[in-house]
């Protein structure tokens, strides 16, 4: 094995080994069942919104596909930045659990996100998201991370990527995993407190504790499709309060 690849594959176990442990038990207990969609109907029931196209319901599952693959410009100059599909729900939650079935075909991520479209101090609202790959679940707190104003800002300038990289230790972990186009997946996503959970058909895959997390009122869940295709199936939200540790 050639030394660049030796170097590279420390520093992956290297990172692994960084990672936080997740808990093998839940940190959320269910309360209220606050919404369900088993997408049975035509159409996306009311209480969904488009968020940015394009999302479909095609025998009795939500298909999402992003449309907006290339930065586009308006006859005004307006640029458009390439963007993922996103399928928005209008469910106050702060603590939560939230299941649904997901399947890429085609896609190269699915996200479940949290927002307060209220809050001023991050791009958009953005708070905290859950993202699995083909090879990875990635979970992000982005109210106190990449999305927030200043650090935001900071990023377009070269001369403060040393302090940024410094901000963002511990607002996002990535742990690898592997997936199978075609195969639907029982995808959990818990958050309580400052913590986030994941669980795949049961399976405890990742886990996150940040600041932004804990953000008080998270208005919107979105469903997040990059590239093509990805579908979600008979989601369920419900509120939640924090499991006890023993």
């Amino acid at each position: 094995m050639r030394p660049l690849l030796l170097s590279l594959l420390a520093v992956s176990i290297a990172s692994a080994a960084d990672l936080p442990r997740v808990p093998s038990k839940s940190i959320a207990i269910k309360k209220e069942l606050l919404f369900s969609d088993d997408f049975q109907g035509g159409e996306p029931a009311k209480v969904w919104h488009k968020v940015v196209p394009t999302f479909t319901v095609e025998n009795g599952v939500l298909k999402g596909t992003q449309t907006r693959d290339k930065d586009t410009t308006d006859a005004k100059g307006n640029i458009a930045k390439a963007h993922a599909a996103v399928h928005g729900l209008e469910i106050p939650t702060k603590d939560s659990v939230v299941e649904c079935k997901i399947r890429f075909d085609g896609a190269t991520m699915i996200d479940v996100e949290f927002d307060d479209r209220k809050y001023t101090g991050a791009h958009y609202g953005h708070l905290c998201r859950a993202q699995v790959r083909l090879n990875g679940v990635t979970i992000i707190d982005e109210r106190d991370g990449g999305m927030r104003n200043d650090i935001r800002e900071m990023r377009n300038d070269p001369s403060k990527k040393a302090e940024v990289a410094k901000l963002l230790v511990g607002r996002q972990v990535t742990y690898p995993a592997n997936f199978e186009p075609g195969k639907w997946y029982d995808l959990v996503v818990e958050t309580v407190g400052d913590e986030m959970r994941v669980t795949i058909d049961g399976k405890a895959i990742a886990y996150l504790k940040s600041s932004g997390i804990a953000h008080e009122t998270k208005s919107k869940i979105e469903l997040g499709v990059a590239g093509k295709d990805g579908y979600f199936d008979d989601i369920k939200v419900w509120s939640a309060e924090p499991a006890k540790k023993k």
